[in-house]
C-alpha cells in the first residue's frame, strides 16, 4: 500500500536523523520542553515503536507490481534496526544497571547507532527516489 510506503520513508528518515545527530547539552530545545524535540525520550521511544511497526507492515503488505516480502526488504530491515536502536537507547538511559556490552544484548545496536542512522537515511532516500527497484 502506498500509505505504508510513505510512512516507511518518513519513519526511517526521522529515526535515522535521531540516531545520527549528536546531542548538544546547550541546545535550546532541551530547556524549552518542546514535546517533539529530539531530546524528548518519550518522542524517541514512540518513533522507535512506530518505525518497527512500519517495518513489519512493509513486510506484510506490498505495493502493486512488487514482489511480496523481497520488494520491501531493505526498508523493513532498516526500520527494525533503527527502531530497535531507539528503543534500546531509551531503556539503556532509564536503566539503573551498568551499560556494559557484555550484559547488554542490544549493545551492538547502541554502539553502532550512528552507522545504523546513516544506513537508515540512505535507504529512506533511495526508497523515495527509486520506488520500483527490487529490494527498495
Amino acid at each position: 500500500m502506498i500509505q505504508f510506503y510513505l510512512l516507511s520513508i518518513l519513519c526511517n528518515a526521522a529515526a535515522g536523523y535521531l540516531l545520527v545527530r549528536e546531542d548538544d547539552p546547550k541546545d535550546s530545545f532541551a530547556e524549552s520542553g518542546f514535546r517533539f524535540s529530539p531530546h524528548n525520550e518519550t518522542f524517541r521511544l514512540i518513533l522507535g515503536i512506530l518505525t518497527i511497526l512500519t517495518g513489519l507492515l512493509k513486510l506484510l503488505s506490498s505495493v502493486q507490481g512488487d514482489l511480496p516480502v523481497i520488494g520491501d526488504l531493505a526498508p523493513a530491515l532498516t526500520g527494525f534496526a533503527a527502531g530497535g536502536a531507539l528503543i534500546l537507547e531509551y531503556y539503556q538511559n532509564r536503566s539503573l544497571l551498568d551499560s556494559g556490552a557484555a550484559e547488554n544484548p542490544g549493545g551492538a545496536l547502541i554502539k553502532n547507532k550512528r552507522l545504523i542512522g546513516f544506513v537508515s537515511l540512505t535507504v529512506a532516500a533511495l526508497h523515495f527516489l527509486f520506488p520500483s527497484v527490487l529490494l527498495l
